[in-house]
């Protein structure tokens, strides 16, 4: 076990995680780490977003004033991630990656962070893991034998494919866009219109499916997958069964439910229960992020969150 305190540690080096160890830093905490269970800061933007996506402040046209230091702007996939690379090079906040977190557990009027082989302690706890730290997956069980042809980001697709792509919102518009420039491609969707995407997702599936770059599958439902020839045969409710080189599903992500509440922290209509502060029915364990939110994904909602934290925990101090 680490014998060092910590003051803070923060689950998951997102922007909200980012944003409550900068903020704290600046308002004179010393001793923060964030740690991170991927190879690097922010995965989910890393993961998710297609190379050059366009990330806006105001996501989904949500405009939000931010209240702290960090002076977030529009931009892109890359220019975000090189903004919070300069932010953390700024700042003395130590970043462990490659480390999972098992559970927090309170002892006393401090906290061990359990990690594989041992843990790390704090005085106060942020939990800020994204809900696409968790993707979801269907419902039907993935044969073995085309596992490996099934994915939820684009990393293992290849040029000259035949894909479907499994959605409605922004990240599947925006996979098969981005696909059918290279690709065969087909979007198939259980409703009967892209209304979860933005606008500008709209316009272009909108005229992706109008040109034939990309095949739209309206108002179907998947029954399950097979394996034949080597490729991911598709079952739909409508019949109309089709093979593919690669199915990619972009449906969404979950709250960790399972991990909050085997540290305690309490549940609600799937969301993590807290106080105005962000701060959880345990004194001096919060929650920011993606998981306290509706649908999730705002960045500018996030670096709010963890500047309010970061404002209640040294006012609790003082």
């Amino acid at each position: 076990m680490s014998e060092k305190m910590y003051q803070l540690a923060i689950i998951g080096a997102g922007p909200a995680g980012i944003a409550a160890a900068v903020e704290c830093y600046l308002l004179g905490m010393r001793d923060i780490i964030l740690i991170e269970k991927d190879e690097n800061h922010n995965a989910t933007i890393r993961k998710f977003y297609k190379d050059k996506k366009r990330v806006d402040k105001d996501w989904k046209g949500q405009t939000v004033e931010l209240d702290g230091n960090i002076r977030f702007l529009d931009g892109t996939k890359e220019s975000t991630l090189d903004f919070f690379d300069e932010i953390l090079e700024k700042h003395s906040v130590e970043l462990r990656t490659h480390t999972e977190v098992q559970k927090i557990v309170k002892t006393g009027d401090d906290f061990e962070v359990m990690i594989a082989g041992g843990s790390v302690k704090a005085k106060h706890v942020v939990v800020t893991i994204g809900r696409m730290g968790k993707p979801n997956k269907p419902d039907y069980k993935i044969p073995t034998a085309i596992k490996k042809q099934v994915a939820y980001t684009l990393d293992s697709c290849s040029e000259g494919e035949k894909i479907m792509v499994v959605g409605g919102g922004d990240s599947a518009v925006e996979y098969a866009v981005d696909l059918c420039e290279k690709n065969d491609v087909t979007i198939c969707y259980r409703r009967e219109n892209f209304r979860r995407a933005n606008p500008t997702n709209q316009k272009d599936i909108a005229e992706a499916t109008e040109n034939g770059s990309v095949r739209a599958i309206m108002g179907a439902n998947i029954l399950g997958l097979e394996a034949e020839d080597g490729k991911v045969k598709v079952l739909l409710d409508e019949g109309d069964d089709e093979c593919y080189d690669r199915v990619i599903y972009a449906i969404g992500g979950t709250t960790p439910s399972a991990f909050l509440t085997s540290s305690g922290i309490e549940i609600e209509d799937g969301k993590p229960v807290h106080d105005e502060n962000y701060e959880t029915n345990i004194k001096e364990l919060y929650v920011a992020g993606d998981i306290t939110q509706e649908s999730g994904g705002s960045i500018a909602l996030g670096l709010n969150h963890g500047f309010a934290i970061a404002n209640h925990i040294l006012k609790e101090k003082k």
